[in-house]
């Protein structure tokens, strides 16, 4: 695989790009054929070979032992159709709230054609997205959602926050109504055979096969983009052309994959939304919000006005407790801090790695607690949330200092002596990463 095939995949691909953004409703109905050789090959080399396995344990590695011929053999069963996904193998990690999330892990040939899949959907469909989703998109992160809901209330004339959970989005995904979305720009057959037999391969776990007869699992290259369409839809599209026009106040969305914030003017407005019109929507698409983690309050410029004790409520977004303060000047500013659900779980996530890890030499263990450190720092990392970073900064430290004197006896540090090693091998100093008035 050379950079002048890889180049020539990337400008089919924009070319793609550009006839979907000029032409907004431009019908793709013959795109499958560039699940081709050179496609695949690409697929291949961006696929991260450390990823957990799928059923069949084949790794990247094993399957580059015969690569052109496995690829060869590959793209002759898509273009016949005789390619039948297998089952994703089903792994569980933790939640902030204790609980589990189940992952999809598909076997790596399976990798290597969802996300010669992926290209090509996002292709088409990338151009069609609105402003306000910020998640799996290219060159689009959380800190743009946060920097562009910051603005939004901080300049528009917001009063008032519905902060809507919708209740387990990717395992209710409407397949039907998922491909009558695709649909909307995509009209190739065979894509849409592909997607569909991605999204009935089913689920292992133990050794129980699961049908999968609706959602898009979580933890496969395809669902995301296949989410996003179904959001576009459901959510985006809707408010921009349904409710924003038919509200006499101000109104916003930011998405960020299945997580929403709206912004209001009028709490009549409001209280229409989250009663009314957004339960309506999501019922015809087969979702429901969870009742217990959806609210509205009175947020913004004039929210303690408002308020008969003075309080403000407070919602939490991608990680951060959204809460109304002051600039330096005596200005309203909406500030942020790591929400305690988060912080609580980062905490215990450190704890179990320093607890695991606690027979390693010292320099070697805070080498990599520090590599933790600067991924926290870089996230969580935003104005006005200093002091979380450096709580949490003085929580690993404290748990570093535990765990290293549950070693043994010999290896125990009085305080004197743990603050001296620390010294010579100090942890990572907090930081701010992120300006969220940088747009």
């Amino acid at each position: 695989m050379n950079d002048k095939t890889s180049n020539i995949v990337e400008t089919k691909l924009s070319r793609i790009a550009q006839i979907s953004k000029d032409k907004p409703k431009e019908v793709f109905t013959s795109v499958y054929h560039l699940l081709n050789e050179e496609m695949l090959m690409l697929c291949h080399k961006e696929l991260d070979g450390k990823k957990a396995t799928g059923l069949d344990g084949i790794t990247k590695e094993k399957y580059e032992e015969n690569l052109e011929e496995n690829i060869k053999n590959l793209v002759t069963e898509l273009q016949s159709m005789s390619y039948v996904p297998s089952p994703a193998k089903r792994v569980y990690i933790p939640k902030a709230n204790g609980k589990m999330r189940g992952l999809a892990i598909a076997n790596y040939e399976d990798k290597i054609v969802q996300l010669g899949m992926k290209k090509i959907i996002e292709a088409i469909y990338e151009p069609k997205f609105l402003n306000c989703m910020y998640g799996f998109r290219p060159h689009k992160g959380c800190h743009d959602a946060l920097k562009a809901l910051n603005k939004n209330i901080e300049n528009g004339k917001v009063n008032y926050v519905v902060d809507a959970d919708i209740k387990g989005f990717f395992d209710h995904v409407d397949h039907k109504w998922l491909i009558k979305c695709v649909e909307q720009h995509i009209k190739d057959p065979r894509i849409i055979r592909m997607i569909k037999r991605f999204l009935k391969a089913g689920i292992v776990e133990k050794t129980i096969k699961i049908d999968t007869n609706e959602g898009t699992p979580q933890g496969s290259i395809l669902s995301p983009v296949l989410a996003n369409i179904y959001m576009h839809y459901v959510l985006s599209l809707w408010f921009e052309k349904k409710i924003k026009p038919n509200f006499k106040g101000e109104s916003y969305i930011t998405i960020y994959a299945d997580d929403c914030a709206y912004c209001f003017q009028y709490k009549n407005e409001a209280e229409l939304f989250i009663n009314e019109l957004l339960p309506k929507r999501l019922r015809k698409f087969g979702l429901e919000l969870a009742k217990d983690k959806t609210k509205l309050i009175s947020f913004g410029r004039f929210a303690k006005e408002r308020s008969k004790n003075g309080k403000v409520e407070t919602f939490d977004f991608l990680g951060f407790t959204h809460y109304c303060g002051l600039s330096k000047r005596g200005q309203f500013r909406v500030k942020r801090k790591t929400a305690q659900k988060k912080f609580n779980a980062k905490v215990k996530e450190m704890k179990i790695w320093i607890k695991d890890h606690r027979h390693l030499k010292v320099t070697e263990m805070i080498k990599q607690i520090n590599i933790k450190l600067r991924g926290h720092y870089q996230y969580y990392g935003i104005t006005d949330n200093a002091y979380s970073l450096s709580l949490f900064k003085r929580c690993v430290n404290k748990l570093l200092w535990k765990w290293l004197n549950r070693r043994s006896e010999r290896k125990s540090y009085t305080s004197e002596e743990f603050k001296e090693m620390i010294k010579q091998n100090p942890l990572l100093e907090p930081k701010i990463c992120v300006n969220i008035y940088d747009v």
